[in-house]
């Protein structure tokens, strides 16, 4: 019987998503736990990816077992009070044999999140970019991504996908208010707090990242925002800009 489950989880203290030998990963530590409860061998599916200290919400996942009538319920509970804190299950519900979590995806969605000044409360999940940034340049730049396009001068050197051409349908800059400037008066202006949102079919390995990075480039006036158009023509890993640290960056969506 095939299950979906959806879970969010803190990837700082991970080394990503997907296992790798001698290093703590998410789908280990679900796959262990699940193993453990059902007293079987269970193999695990992710969405897809993200790299070592990305973070999740909602992210899906599929998985086998032996017993077609679960308690879902009680499973999750159960899951929940066994696995780190840093990951919590949100529901495990019966899918259909053919689901898949990485191939039946549509769409992907991440966020990455950027403060202007310090912040004591932003460190863990942002990204400090003190420089004066033009965001409407940015916005410009960020148009040019929109489409199929090769993507490979984004992709981490030796990222070894199969093809580095995606379809992205949004690439945009907004401005937000966190929580404890919003409800707590933590002094702030405006444009302090920025969020980039990007949605395609797929991404290649780091290629967020790479993408964040060489856009705040475009603001900061290092490049003009053509200079996005050329990366995407046919430019190179070493001629995109710098990968900006993963703490501050969350899939935060998955449509199928």
């Amino acid at each position: 019987m095939r299950y979906k489950a959806v879970l969010s989880y803190d990837g700082s203290t991970y080394c990503g998503w997907q296992i790798q030998h001698d290093a703590k990963t998410v789908q280990e530590s679900l796959q262990n736990a699940l193993s453990t409860l059902l007293r079987e061998k269970v193999s695990v599916t992710g969405a897809g990816r993200t790299d070592s200290g990305v973070n999740a919400v909602n992210y899906v996942a599929h998985f086998d077992s032996e017993f077609p009538d679960l308690d879902a319920t009680a499973l999750c509970y159960k899951i929940n009070a066994m696995i780190p804190t840093g990951i919590r299950v949100h529901s495990i519900v019966p899918a259909d044999p053919s689901f898949h979590a990485r191939f039946d995806a549509t769409m992907r969605e991440y966020k990455y999140f950027i403060h202007r000044k310090k912040d004591p409360f932003m460190t863990a999940y942002s990204y400090l970019c003190p420089y004066r940034l033009d965001v409407e340049k940015m916005n410009r730049a960020a148009r040019f991504l929109i489409g199929r396009h090769d993507f490979s001068c984004f992709e981490k050197t030796g990222g070894n996908s199969k093809t580095s051409v995606c379809t992205v349908s949004l690439a945009r800059w907004e401005t937000y208010s966190p929580t404890h400037v919003s409800l707590l008066g933590y002094p702030s202006e405006e444009g302090d707090y920025l969020v980039f949102t990007i949605r395609a079919d797929r991404f290649l390995r780091n290629m967020v990242r790479a993408v964040v990075g060489s856009l705040l480039d475009v603001g900061r006036g290092r490049h003009p925002e053509e200079w996005i158009e050329t990366l995407t023509g046919g430019g190179t890993r070493s001629e995109a800009g710098e990968s900006v640290p993963g703490n501050a960056l969350f899939l935060s969506k998955v449509n199928y």
